[in-house]
């Protein structure tokens, strides 16, 4: 999967937030605001094809963690995104 053209992430009054760049101009009526490793992640995948695997493997290049929390954490992670629309 990879990550819909048209999103950008924006700092938003020190937050860092998801919005759709378009000929209309920014939605605000949902905000989707990313957490440290959700920015990290963003930045790591963005413009490249990725999975579960590849998320966690992200996660274990930059946590202590071990597999089964990186594994859980990236299917959590994807889940998200597919609900919000952005893959």
């Amino acid at each position: 999967m990879k990550f819909k053209e048209g999103y950008k992430v924006r700092d938003i009054a020190g937050e860092h937030v998801v919005i759709m760049q378009g000929r209309f101009g920014s939605d605000m009526t949902r905000v989707i605001a990313l957490n440290e490793t959700s920015l990290l992640l963003w930045n790591e995948l963005q413009d490249k094809e990725f999975d579960i695997d590849t998320v966690k493997q992200v996660l274990l290049d930059n946590y202590d963690v071990d597999a089964e929390t990186a594994e859980r954490d990236a299917k959590a992670w994807i889940e998200k995104l597919e609900e919000c629309g952005l893959v």
